[in-house]
């Protein structure tokens, strides 16, 4: 998968949200810092090309939809924020969030029990 720019991934956010949008039902869910009309269509194109989106034609409009879910999206981009970060180690990427306070012990032994339970 091709990595995405904060903004594409933004989009992508939108449209796993709205599952099938037009450009214009995008934008209207954009908060902050909105593009142009023509800029966020050129973002939505981007996507189309690297793979992450479809769309229906309506004569000139476009329906846009996405073609990765989120859930492959997510594993993507933490098994490549694992490995470029934490060294491919799942024990080293815990023990950051626990020394950052990012997780309790709490949550900790919730892991642990889940893990226990798989098994």
């Amino acid at each position: 998968m091709e990595k995405l720019t904060n903004k594409e991934e933004e989009i992508m956010h939108i449209l796993w949200k709205l599952e099938k949008a037009f450009v214009k039902d995008v934008l209207a869910e954009i908060k902050d810092d909105k593009p142009h009309y023509n800029t966020l269509s050129t973002i939505i194109r981007n996507l189309e090309e690297k793979g992450y989106v479809g769309y229906h034609a309506f004569g000139k409009t476009h329906q846009y939809f996405p073609l990765v879910s989120k859930e492959d999206y997510r594993n993507g981009f933490m098994n490549t924020a694992i490995d470029n970060y934490f060294n491919n180690s799942y024990k080293n990427m815990v023990s950051f969030f626990a020394k950052e306070e990012k997780i309790s012990v709490e949550e900790l032994k919730e892991i642990i029990s889940l893990i226990e339970n798989q098994k």
